[in-house]
Parts: structure tokens; sequence; C-alpha cells
């Protein structure tokens, strides 16, 4: 419980308005997505089950995280877990009393429900999600864009169609579509093209799920046996990742660089180097000038990623 108290005083939103890369224009983009692929011992199958595949049973039982990320920075402003058998969208709505009218939800196909776009709406956000192929809602208007208006729920919303083309770097082409559904309904503010390209955005929460299972945890099988102690490690892990992103959103907004262009992997080493010999915590005196990036800070300005394509 101590350590779920620490990851709620430590979570939400870590940019400053200012950070480079963290709105849309007013609204800060967020994105809710779940992770399904970390394992469990054997011992924790009474209470998360296994996955049954076509061709048997899985071999581990796996817990699904969900989490509503701050896609500039990648940081976390709430998380949640539990058995895989759980809806994705049932977790999200445990999670949307951290939304508030500043955040612009982003969202796939998975959160194509009216409880969900209700729940959403219900906090005074905006979203921006991606519907099923099978949802055929009315077309009440055609804008000038392309995009039409709608009513689903009960709520005004705008659809964007967009034909999406892939070209790998073998020279292979893939193409396909997306309809997008939106409560912003104008289309002179918020230009069908400029949604589709913000839709991008949302895999953003993709590379936070990777540096929190790969980078981090090392994609290894969770140690503990029992529910009890399984929780602890999972809001341990949460913790760390959650402290390392802060580090780096503050580097962020000091240096100017965007926080896409941090390097995760050199937080984490970084912190593990200054964890392991003390470095920036035993000194005979105080800097005369305040430390603004830290050791974690500079290490990850010093050597930024290349910008985003």
């Amino acid at each position: 419980a101590s350590i779920k108290a620490l990851f709620d005083v430590l979570a939400g939103p870590v940019a400053a308005p200012s950070t480079p890369g963290v709105r849309y224009r007013r609204w800060r983009t967020v994105a809710f997505d779940g992770c399904s692929s970390i394992k469990a011992p054997d011992a924790n199958s009474g209470w998360l089950g296994k996955i049954k595949h076509r061709m048997g049973w899985a071999g581990y039982p796996m817990v699904t995280l969900m989490c509503l990320v701050e896609t500039g920075t990648r940081g976390l402003l709430a998380a949640t877990f539990g058995p895989c058998g759980t809806r994705e969208s049932a977790y999200a709505r445990q999670l949307v009393g951290a939304l508030n009218a500043s955040m612009l939800v982003l969202a796939d196909r998975g959160f194509d429900a009216n409880a969900f776009f209700q729940a959403v709406t219900g906090t005074k956000a905006q979203f921006l999600v991606r519907a099923k192929s099978t949802r055929r809602p009315p077309v009440l208007a055609v804008l000038p864009d392309g995009s039409w208006l709608t009513r689903i729920a009960g709520i005004n919303l705008r659809v964007i169609d967009a034909a999406i083309s892939v070209a790998g770097a073998d020279g292979s082409h893939i193409n396909g579509s997306y309809r997008l559904v939106t409560t912003l309904t104008d289309h002179r503010a918020d230009p069908a093209q400029a949604l589709i390209r913000l839709y991008h955005e949302r895999w953003e929460i993709e590379s936070a799920y990777y540096a929190l299972r790969h980078t981090l945890a090392g994609a290894r099988v969770l140690r503990s046996g029992d529910r009890p102690g399984l929780e602890l490690e999972l809001w341990g892990l949460l913790v760390t990742y959650q402290v390392l992103r802060r580090a780096m959103a503050e580097a962020a907004q000091v240096s100017g660089i965007d926080p896409d262009r941090l390097s995760f992997t050199i937080a984490l080493e970084t912190a593990r180097d200054t964890v392991a010999g003390a470095n920036g915590i035993l000194t005979e005196h105080y800097p005369a000038r305040p430390d603004l990036l830290g050791m974690i800070g500079r290490a990850v300005t010093a050597d930024p990623l290349p910008v985003r394509r």
C-alpha cells in the first residue's frame, strides 16, 4: 500500500505547458492503452488465470497493465493492473478520474465503446479515437474538409476517414484506412489533416511500455509468487519508471529539447550509476549555484536522439 501511495504522489503530468511537443493547441495530449505481455510465476494463476490460445494454454499467467500516459513525455498520469480476462476498456474506465478539461485523449479501436466515450466526455476532456470498421454512425452533415458530423451515445461527434499508406525500407507498401471519431467538431479550428497527423502521437504510449517492460524490467518474468508480492513489485516498477520520466521532463524543460529526443536507457543507466556510487549525494559542500539539470538531466541532454520523423 505504501508503494502504491508513493506512485499516486508521483503520478500526473510531468511537463510544463511550455515543454516542446506535449500539447495540441490548448490541450495536453494523453493516451490510454493496455500492455498484456507482463509474465508472472505460475503460483499466481489462481488470481490471474491463464490465456488459452488456439494451440493450447499460454506458458505463464499474464498481467494486463493499463496506463494513462502523457504522450509528449511518456510520463504516467494513472495506472492499474489485473487479469488479462478483463476488457481493456473496463480498466481504462477506472482511470478516467485522472482526466480533466485540459486534456485530449488518444486511443485505438479497443476503446471504441459508447460507455468509454461517455466516461471521457463526463470529465470535460476531448478525445480522438479510432473507430472499429463495423461502426456505422449516421451522417448528419458533411464538412468542407471531407469529415462529417454524427451523434453517438448522445454526444455530438465528428468522423474523419483517412487512407493510410506505409512505405517500408525494403520498398514494400501497405495500404489501409482509419476511421477516427472526435469531439473536436469545428473543421476550421481542427482540420482533418491536422487531426490525422495528431493521431500518430498515440503511438508514444507503445514507447512508454517498451521502456517499462523491456528497458527497465528486462522483459523478465516477475518474481513474486503471491498477489500481494506481485502487486508490490509492479508498483515498484511504476514508481521507478515515473521518477526517471520526471527527471527527463525537467531536463527537457531546462534545455528546451523535445522530450522525444531524450533516451530512457541513458537515464536508467545514469540512475544506476548514481545509486551505486552515491554520486551527487555525499558531497562536502553544496554547489554555489543550484544544478537545475542534475546528473540524469546532464546525461540525457548531452546525447539526444535524432529528431523524430
